[in-house]
């Protein structure tokens, strides 16, 4: 299994992106609970409050596509997405760093 990591660009509408912060702040809240997630940090662009972005790591893709499977179609996705102008979700190959075990395998 090899670890999935990516960022999500998401601009909300005018005048929005607080309320959508909180939604993902909540989403991530709820990601406590669950092992496969490794790492979620919401994040507001410092110089564009509408503009949101998402840090993720998972400890599969079997597992992320777990975790979207069981939010498509919620309520709260949903309530999310009505505040959501333009998404883009940048898929990233996990090479190390900080917090890594120096194969990439798991945390130190």
């Amino acid at each position: 299994m090899s670890r999935i990591a990516r960022y999500g660009k998401l601009v909300a509408h005018d005048g929005r992106g607080r309320e959508l912060a909180g939604l993902l702040l909540t989403a991530a809240a709820r990601l406590n609970a669950n092992p496969a997630c490794e790492l979620y940090l919401v994040n507001r662009q410092a110089d564009a409050s509408d503009t949101i972005w998402v840090t993720e790591l998972w400890r599969s893709q079997t597992d992320l596509d777990a975790a979207l499977e069981q939010i498509k179609g919620s309520p709260d996705t949903a309530a999310a997405m009505k505040l959501v102008q333009a998404a883009e979700m940048i898929e990233l190959d996990l090479l190390g760093g900080k917090g890594l075990a120096p194969d990439g395998t798991g945390t130190v």
